[in-house]
């Protein structure tokens, strides 16, 4: 009996390098960043690097949008004709309709599919993708590996420091007092994806302490867990990242890191030169 051939999709928000992609032929649907209402293909017509240079030097609206239901039709009716099935991994829904709208579009298509809401984003997600297809690979079927993947997505941690309070200000997230106050005092929110929800977990005075908080979470996820590699996120600030990863190096010298661009859909909100920690414990 042949082995079911299984497509895997996922989002743009899933931060997975080209090299990957190609070499699992993972279908990535764009999501859309809205530039006062000219709307452009994150990773397609736009990286995360040049939105991010776009909001430091212009004025005006920045938002995003989930990829429309048609998109994801035309993308399943392809996929039917050379697979059996799909998995697809998708950002929290409570942060995007993507993920509704890849369910109903597969409906639509008369394409069986498995959906997965990741409940993340970014480092997080890409995980969950990569260990799906080593399962797959290790001859797990697909409701296995759904039920795997649904308790590892519990396990993914990504802890955001925003430079300032401007673009949540602007994203109604924090109100105008509130933001005014944090630039007098120098208080950096630390925001984090729990639950498929983003929440402010705290708040510190200086970037140094916020770093110092959230690798202390790390630390403390150390103690019960097996975490193979920690991602440094940055919106476009290239030093900041550096020195994150640098006092992660000095705290875990062991561990190992990777440096990403953080995913548009987050940065519009948290605003350039936010930095954050990502991993995943298993």
């Amino acid at each position: 009996m042949n082995k079911p051939k299984v497509a895997w999709i996922t989002d743009s928000t899933s931060s997975l390098n080209k090299e990957l992609i190609e070499k699992y032929n993972i279908h990535v649907v764009p999501l859309n960043v809205v530039i006062n209402g000219v709307s452009f293909k994150e990773t397609v017509d736009m990286t995360e690097e040049e939105l991010y240079i776009r909001m430091k030097t212009e004025e005006g609206s920045f938002q995003t949008s989930q990829p429309s239901v048609g998109e994801f039709v035309n993308l399943y009716e392809k996929l039917k004709e050379d697979y059996d099935y799909g998995i697809a991994i998708h950002a929290s829904s409570k942060l995007s309709g993507t993920y509704n709208t890849s369910l109903m579009a597969a409906e639509m298509a008369g394409f069986p599919l498995y959906g997965i809401d990741s409940e993340t984003g970014s480092f997080g997600l890409g995980q969950l993708i990569q260990k799906g297809i080593k399962l797959h690979e290790q001859g797990f079927l697909a409701e296995e590996i759904v039920l795997q993947l649904n308790k590892l997505k519990k396990n993914t941690r990504i802890f955001l420091i925003p430079a300032n309070l401007e673009q949540l200000h602007k994203s109604g997230r924090v109100s105008g007092s509130q933001k005014l106050l944090a630039c007098l005092f120098n208080i950096k929110p630390i925001l984090a994806i729990e639950d498929g929800k983003a929440t402010i977990k705290d708040k510190v005075r200086s970037h140094k302490k916020a770093h110092t908080w959230v690798i202390n979470q790390l630390k403390e996820d150390l103690k019960n867990h097996s975490i193979h590699t920690v991602a440094i996120l940055h919106a476009n600030d290239f030093e900041k990242a550096i020195e994150l990863e640098q006092l992660v190096k000095d705290e875990l010298p062991e561990m190992e890191t990777v440096t990403l661009m953080l995913i548009s859909v987050a940065g519009v909100h948290t605003g350039v030169s936010t930095v954050g920690l990502s991993w995943v414990c298993e």
